[in-house]
Order: structure tokens, then C-alpha cells, then sequence
């Protein structure tokens, strides 16, 4: 039997130890799903798989084109300048895939003079295979250091400025589903062995309210049942929470800034986004833990509120297309376009703009949040800003 053709959940060695533990102790969380068939040492999807590109299962914005990692480079080097360009910063990416956003930002970066001298480039990242790949796209990029990797956000130097940059990492963190009950309290959807189908899970629900409700939004938490009936669905991520509080203390206490880019929504809503992607097609979450990716739409208004609760600013969410536009990614292309060698790199230029930044493909979707330290203005991107250009 292939890779390809699919199999009982419970066939699987990671279905087999998600069933057994099911079988002991009981229905699990979505979250605790989720996290094993993405995490799980020896049988995770990120620890077994290569999952971006054109051969995995999914495409990345850093992927499609080195537009999108020049742009977000110039607004982390913008961002030192107007911090006062300090003498030591931390550079961070949170889940950086290959290394190649972060490969094509330091070529951007090299155009202010002094920042990478001045950088600690630092990963968070748990994939031992993934390391390998991120130590190899930046090798050449000329730090006076090497990186370091982080298990978690908690390992980032917490003595200097920080510029965090996080592309489509929040998305695949641990989801929480609560469902409506009819009294109004809210229910932990869980994750239990089917009787009816041997081999195979199925949704189950918790008898007993959910403390995690004490993590949905003031606006979703006290709706009616007529606002909110009985059967919605919502999400709560809490490592989402508690990373992007993290992210505000340190913003708050050292200054700097942070992006985060990802696909979902800007204001809190109930919804069921959780979703599986095998060979870049929707497949069900389900069944063969472990071979496909898990996702859900990341909560923007949540995120911005837990960086505020830690002392940051949060500006945005803005969407993908307006962000880029606004940074020049139009002259980017433009110039790219210019020096192509033939009218075949000209339209994959020109295909690779639309998927950035065109409404009906990333442009809209995926949202971006920029947190940054109190008092200070909406950086680039966020307002229109004269006379700031991709000008590479």
C-alpha cells in the first residue's frame, strides 16, 4: 500500500498510539490531537515530512516569490531605524520553514548599513531536519554570528530589542473547539474512537462546561443564544495566546518590533476553520494523523488583544495585498520583471504578484499584525507612507 492511498487512522503508527491513549484515558482534546499528529516526536507531520513546495502539500508566501521575504526585510531593517538603530538586536522568526524568508529578508537587510552587524539571528523551531535546512539557507548570508535555535518563544534573549517576524505559524499551533450548549455554557468538542467504523475516530462533545471558554472573547462569551445558538462552534488557542502576551512583554519592556502574517479573520467569530491539506487539497483531518497538515484560521483579534494585555501596540490587522502594495511590491516586480531573461520569467513574475496580493487569491485571506512598543506610529504598510519603496 503507498503513501498515497489512504488508511484507517488506527492503522497508522501514529493512529495506533493516539487510539491507544484514547483507549486509557479516555476522549482527547482537539488539542491534544493536533498536537501529537503535528509534533509527535518519531511520527509527526512536521517531524516526518517535507511539507512546502510544489512537491509537498502546501505553498508558502516565501515560496512563491523572494518579493514577499525582500519586503518584510526591509520593514524589520525600517524598523531598527526607528528604534534608534541600538547597538545589539535579537532577529527571530518564529516556525521558519526552509529558511528561505529569512534568506531573502537578510539580503534585504544588508542595504542599511551596520544591521547585520548588529544582529542575533535566533529560530524558533523543533524540527531537527528543519534546522538543517534553516542553518543551510543562511549561511551565506553574511551574520558576523551564527543562529541559534529555540524550542520555544520563551528561549529568545530577553536583554535586547527584538524584531520577530512570524509567517504562517500561528495558524498550525493547537486549536481548542467549544460548542454551544443549550443553556448557553460552551462544551470541549473531543476527539474519541468511533464503535460504529473500527480503526477510526469521530467528534465527540464533553459532558461538562469547558474552562477554556475563560478564553473566548468578552463578544462571544456573553452572546445570547439567539446571537450564538446552541450547536456553533468556536476556537481558542491558548499557545497562541500566552506566545503572542510573550511577544507584547518583551516589545513593551525592550522595544522592536513584530510582523506576523498568517490566514484568518480580524475580528472574533464563532466557526469550525479546522482543517487538514495533503498535495495542496483539503483532505479530512481525521483520518492518516500524521501524513497531512493541520491548520485553523488564526483569531487576529485575539492575538492583538493578548500582545495588548502584555503592554504592546498592536497596529492592524491589514490584508496581505494592501500590505504589499503599500510597501512597493508593484515597483518590485516592476524591476524584477525588467531583468528577466525571457517572457517566461516575466510571467512568472507576473503570476506570482497576483498570488501575493490579489483579492481572490492570498491578498485577502491572509492578514497581517504588527505589534510594536506603546506610543509609537503605525510603521509602513499600516498607513500609506511616502516615499517608502521596495527599492532593491
Amino acid at each position: 500500500m503507498t503513501d498515497a492511498t489512504p488508511l484507517p487512522p488506527a492503522d497508522t503508527p501514529l493512529g495506533r498510539i493516539i487510539a491507544g491513549r484514547i483507549a486509557v484515558d479516555g476522549p482527547m482534546t482537539l488539542g491534544t490531537y493536533m498536537g501529537l499528529v503535528l509534533g509527535h516526536p518519531q511520527h509527526g507531520y512536521y517531524t516526518t515530512r517535507e511539507p512546502f513546495g510544489a512537491d509537498g502539500d502546501f505553498v508558502t508566501a516565501p515560496e512563491i516569490s523572494q518579493m514577499f521575504g525582500e519586503l518584510v526585510g526591509l520593514w524589520l531593517a525600517v524598523a531598527w531605524d526607528e528604534a534608534g538603530q541600538p547597538p545589539a538586536v535579537t532577529l527571530a522568526e518564529l516556525g521558519p520553514g526552509r529558511g528561505t524568508l529569512m534568506a531573502d529578508a537578510l539580503r534585504a537587510m544588508k542595504m542599511m548599513p551596520g544591521l547585520l552587524d548588529r544582529v542575533s539571528l535566533h529560530f524558533v523551531e523543533q524540527s531537527p531536519r528543519l534546522r538543517e535546512a534553516q542553518a543551510q539557507a543562511v549561511a551565506d548570508a553574511g551574520l558576523s554570528r551564527p543562529p541559534v535555535w529555540h524550542d520555544t518563544v520563551d528561549g529568545l534573549p530577553d536583554d535586547r530589542p527584538l524584531l520577530l517576524i512570524a509567517n504562517e505559524f500561528f495558524d498550525a499551533l493547537p486549536v481548542r473547539q467549544l460548542v454551544r450548549r443549550p443553556d448557553g455554557l460552551w462544551s470541549e468538542r473531543m476527539i474519541d474512537l468511533d464503535p460504529d467504523r473500527p480503526g477510526r475516530f469521530r467528534y465527540g462533545l464533553s459532558p461538562d462546561p469547558s474552562p477554556a471558554a475563560a478564553l473566548l472573547t468578552p463578544r462571544i462569551a456573553r452572546a445570547s443564544l439567539a446571537e450564538i445558538p446552541a450547536g456553533a462552534i468556536a476556537e481558542v488557542q491558548p499557545a497562541s495566546i500566552s506566545i503572542a502576551g510573550t511577544i507584547g512583554t518583551r516589545l513593551a519592556a525592550l522595544g522592536g518590533a513584530a510582523l506576523i502574517v498568517d490566514y484568518g479573520h480580524g475580528i472574533s467569530a464563532p466557526g469550525d476553520t479546522f482543517q487538514a491539506v495533503k498535495a495542496h487539497a483539503h483532505a479530512d483531518p481525521l483520518e492518516e494523523p500524521g501524513r497531512a497538515d493541520l491548520t485553523v484560521h488564526v483569531d487576529f483579534e485575539r492575538l492583538a488583544a493578548a500582545a495588548a494585555a502584555g503592554g504592546a501596540l498592536a497596529h492592524g490587522p491589514v490584508d496581505q495585498g494592501s500590505f504589499l502594495g503599500r510597501l512597493g511590491i508593484g515597483a518590485r516586480a516592476e524591476r524584477l520583471a525588467r531583468g528577466a531573461r525571457n517572457g517566461g520569467e516575466r510571467a512568472q513574475i507576473a503570476t506570482a504578484l497576483k498570488r501575493l496580493t490579489a483579492p481572490e487569491e492570498m491578498g485577502r485571506l491572509f492578514k497581517v499584525l504588527a505589534l510594536t512598543p506603546p506610543g509609537r506610529p503605525a510603521p509602513p504598510g499600516f498607513a500609506p507612507v511616502p516615499g517608502f519603496d521596495a527599492d532593491l
